[in-house]
């Protein structure tokens, strides 16, 4: 399923890729064999390769269409960019991103709006685009979005290997289409942002839903893995704040559990849309079964 009704606003998956990338001890240093083989009944094959023995990572974006706005929450890997450590992501020259967009009815001149959950490689990379040699915001007409505190650590990270700064964001602040917001800014009524500090210091959940009294919130990078519900202390090697991002999980486990609230998740298995529910003193997460 690549589309959901919260209330009266749409929600559309925009799927770039979805492969293998890592073992889970590589991700999740807390992670051993001894807590993960109980799991593999239903980790494989949609979230653990049985082949590779590595998670199956999707890279996605949301469109979100209201009855005011339509909104792309994140911006995936892109096209051009410089992204070594990760082959293939480096240097992309795929037409899925924009093919999907535009088979969702939505050519990038009709965002009105680019919310980033953070400023990772795998989160802004179409934010822009090259044309000529330069680096052009993807989305011309619409208005990016962005953590004040997320974007001075990415500048403060300028210059780093992924040149997700230079690349992603540089040309969007020079272009006058960043918009820099306190971390629990309000669209308007139906969205708002969440702060969900500690994988980056400025991340947020970058949209939370509420329509006709169905409330819906995408979790950006908080977690990256379902065994993170069950485990919640278990980190991303990558996160920046170990202890606050603990924090923040738990935190958001707790606020999400047990009351039918939708949460729309970055890089879970697909279709990467469930609830939250409580059982035997673990959270799980179970799909989304639309009533």
């Amino acid at each position: 399923m690549d589309d959901w009704k919260i209330g009266d606003i749409r929600v559309t998956r925009i799927l770039e890729m979805c492969d293998p990338l890592r073992t889970p001890s590589e991700w999740f240093p807390d992670c051993s064999d001894e807590a993960l083989e109980p799991h593999l009944h239903w980790l494989a094959p949609r979230s653990i390769s049985p082949a590779t023995g590595r998670i199956i990572l999707p890279i996605q974006s949301f469109l979100v269409r209201t009855g005011h706005h339509t909104i792309l929450v994140d911006g995936c890997v892109g096209n051009d960019k410089t992204i070594a450590d990760f082959p293939h992501w480096h240097r992309r020259s795929d037409g899925t991103f924009l093919k999907r967009l535009a088979n969702a009815g939505v050519a990038p001149e009709e965002i009105d709006y680019v919310l980033c959950t953070h400023l990772h490689v795998d989160h802004c990379g179409w934010n822009t685009r090259l044309v000529d040699g330069r680096w052009i915001p993807t989305f011309p007409n619409a208005r990016y979005i962005m953590a004040r505190r997320e974007l001075e650590a990415a500048q403060a990270a300028s210059g780093d290997a992924t040149r997700t700064y230079e690349e992603n964001v540089l040309p969007i602040v020079e272009a006058g289409r960043a918009v820099l917001v306190d971390m629990d800014h309000a669209l308007d009524d139906e969205i708002w942002l969440e702060p969900t500090p500690g994988h980056t210091m400025g991340h947020v959940v970058a949209i939370a839903l509420r329509s006709r009294g169905i409330g819906a919130v995408f979790s950006g990078d908080l977690m990256h893995w379902p065994m993170q519900c069950i485990y919640p202390d278990w980190n991303f090697r990558w996160d920046t704040d170990p202890d606050q991002a603990r924090r923040t999980r738990w935190a958001f486990l707790e606020a999400c559990s047990d009351n039918g609230r939708i949460v729309m998740t970055s890089h879970f298995p697909l279709p990467s849309v469930g609830t939250i529910s409580r059982r035997h003193s673990s959270f799980w997460f179970d799909d989304y079964q639309p009533p």
